[in-house]
């Protein structure tokens, strides 16, 4: 699934007159990058949610040679965020199969073959983490589990488990795990039915974190993870630089 139906904010003004799936770095479109790197490592099916300048999409979608491989999620009602977005485009895929996730504006040098291969069937959810510095990190503990979340300047937790949002630490009083999320994850169709008491909209972080002690969500780390969020306009020319090091 690659996450397009974004407004596209911060790289204004370039989003007012299309979505920013079509925003171009070095001369293509963010969304032909994306699919064509996917293609490359044998996906075959695409799932795309669409809000912002929804028909420009589909009408550029339709001319390419992987138009017959897309299937849309029309979120142009009202945009769902990443757990809602899911949730809604659940009855396009294959329930036997994990889906990888993907935004439309990040740039990688993830091989998505090898990382297909890291979701094990008794996973639930695999998360590709590095130790990349930010201000939010997953908490896992020592098997790579999933057991909360740390706002690090705030020092908010969230956790199901009690003494993990009391403390911070593992019931042995050890540290966690701290790992930061690429946004990339590989999602197994058997959590579709613990989304059914969330709401329409809400982000994929949130289920997770909610669902972690009843499901296997487990962290991914990459040490050599680059990632580029091509979210603003002073980032176009790095990002052509970025892809080029690729």
């Amino acid at each position: 699934m690659i996450f397009a139906a974004g407004l596209g904010t911060r790289l204004k003004p370039l989003t007012d007159t299309m979505p920013k799936a079509l925003v171009r770095v070095g001369g293509q479109p963010l969304i032909d990058i994306v699919i064509s790197r996917l293609l490359a490592a044998e996906y075959d099916h695409f799932v795309v949610n669409i809000h912002h300048f929804a028909q420009q999409i589909k009408d550029y979608v339709s001319i390419r040679d992987y138009a017959p491989m897309v299937q849309f999620s029309d979120e142009t009602a009202q945009l769902l965020e990443t757990g809602g977005g899911l949730k809604k485009a659940a009855p396009l895929f294959d329930a036997e199969k994990p889906i990888l996730i993907h935004n439309v504006d990040i740039l990688d040098n993830v091989d998505y073959d090898w990382f297909s291969r890291q979701h094990l069937p008794e996973e639930d959810a695999v998360l590709l983490v590095s130790k990349r510095k930010t201000k939010r990190y997953l908490l896992f503990d020592n098997a790579m589990r999933l057991m909360g979340w740390k706002n690090i300047e705030t020092g908010e937790i969230k956790s199901p488990y009690e003494y993990v949002r009391r403390t911070g630490l593992s019931q042995h009083g050890e540290p966690f795990n701290e790992f930061a999320f690429s946004g990339i994850h590989s999602f197994s169709p058997r959590l579709f039915s613990l989304m059914e008491q969330f709401p329409e909209r809400f982000p994929i972080i949130d289920f997770y974190l909610s669902v972690c002690h009843r499901a296997r969500i487990v962290g991914m780390v990459k040490d050599d993870l680059q990632l580029m969020d091509v979210g603003k306009l002073d980032t176009l020319d790095q990002a052509e630089q970025f892809i080029k090091s690729l």
